[in-house]
């Protein structure tokens, strides 16, 4: 294991040791880790003992006071990296006082003071998912795609609504119920006192993301398929399939709560992962075996995808027409829109275009959020 580094550039007097050892603990609670007062004081007392020339003794330091739970470790490294290193950089905590900072003085075991101690209150403004909201997947560390599994994992997909075959009572509906108003007259006598109604009712759209997994597009498809994991285990409508050299259907695999068990099973159920790429061979076994079937009827159809094919632009066309044809709305989110004076001119790219309702970006963690607003749109 790598553990991170932390080299200082100066000696920490033990006021400095107490900052530092609060505004990580209140990293850690911004992470959503649970840690005690009693927790954090153990914290300063080791640094105090350790000091803070080694990013190694710091970790350690923490790893041994704060972390409790095997399965927090990995936020806990996360948490680490972005507090103390953050891609590299040194990073600078700014410190302020303020009524709602976190505090060494507390002792609730929930880090809110009681407003009634004398030491100096600190406070840390960082937001992970604030720097990381524009920044493109490629470039993301390890550390830093934890985190953006995090914030994906709490966007919720809600897709539109359809009309359901199902009606549901309803007192203003349009159509009576005949059979329930002739039950409820049985309770009084055989007297229909009141009339039971009916209307539409209504299911959510099912959602079928098509995720390219071709080389050119290794670097967020890494991402990308967990925000499909996010969209498999949050709602249950959603099917996903990987778009290579063929087409292959990644729905069961992603099903387990477990995100890296999840993406290591769907990524080893995919034969030509960073392989080759032929869209309109796969959109079009994507027709044939799932989507004119059923499957994509009414459906919200979401490709990410770069959009670089190596087959027919004219498959790519005709595959793409019948998909529009038979989805309720086709949408294309390729990371590549977000460059500078990009333009669709690529041959499988230009092809498509003219069968997409929606055209969006995929590159950062805003443009999925734009993403899932157009879902339910």
């Amino acid at each position: 294991m790598t553990e991170p580094v932390l080299e200082t550039e100066r000696a920490f007097t033990p006021p400095d040791i107490e900052r530092v050892a609060a505004g990580f603990v209140h990293c850690l609670r911004s992470g959503g880790l649970v840690v005690a007062i009693a927790m954090t004081l153990r914290f300063a007392d080791a640094l105090d003992a350790v000091g803070v020339g080694s990013g190694e003794d710091v970790y350690w330091a923490g790893r041994a006071t704060l972390v409790t739970r095997p399965e927090d470790i990995a936020m806990y490294d996360a948490m680490f990296l972005a507090f103390f290193h953050h891609n590299g950089v040194g990073f600078k905590v700014r410190f302020e006082d303020e009524a709602d900072s976190a505090s060494l003085a507390t002792d609730d075991g929930t880090g809110e003071g009681d407003g009634q101690s004398d030491d100096e209150v600190i406070s840390l403004r960082y937001s992970a998912a604030e720097v990381l909201g524009d920044k493109d997947f490629a470039d993301f560390t390890k550390a830093e795609l934890y985190e953006a599994q995090r914030v994906m994992a709490k966007m919720r997909l809600q897709p539109s609504l359809r009309s359901s075959r199902r009606r549901i009572p309803d007192r203003q509906g349009s159509r009576e119920d005949l059979r329930r108003t002739v039950q409820a007259a049985m309770r009084t006598a055989g007297e229909p006192l009141t009339l039971r109604r009916t209307s539409t009712g209504h299911r959510t759209r099912r959602l079928v993301l098509l995720l390219d997994v071709s080389g050119s597009m290794e670097p967020y498809a890494r991402v990308l398929i967990r925000f499909a994991h996010a969209a498999v285990v949050g709602r249950g409508r959603v099917e996903v399939f990987a778009l290579g050299t063929r087409l292959t259907r990644m729905t069961r695999q992603l099903g387990s709560h477990d995100v890296d068990e999840a993406v290591s099973a769907a990524a080893e159920s995919v034969v030509d992962w960073s392989g080759g790429t032929r869209l309109g061979e796969a959109i079009g076994a994507f027709n044939d075996e799932w989507g004119v079937r059923g499957m994509a009827r009414g459906s919200i159809v979401v490709i990410l995808s770069d959009g670089w094919d190596r087959g027919e632009p004219a498959e790519m066309a005709l595959e793409m027409e019948r998909l529009h044809r038979t989805a309720h709305r086709v949408v294309w989110v390729n990371p590549l829109k977000a460059s500078p004076g990009y333009e669709p001119i690529a041959r499988g790219m230009a092809a498509a275009m003219p069968h997409i309702d929606t055209f969006l970006e995929g590159h950062c963690l805003d443009s999925l959020a734009t993403l899932a607003e157009s879902i339910g749109a």
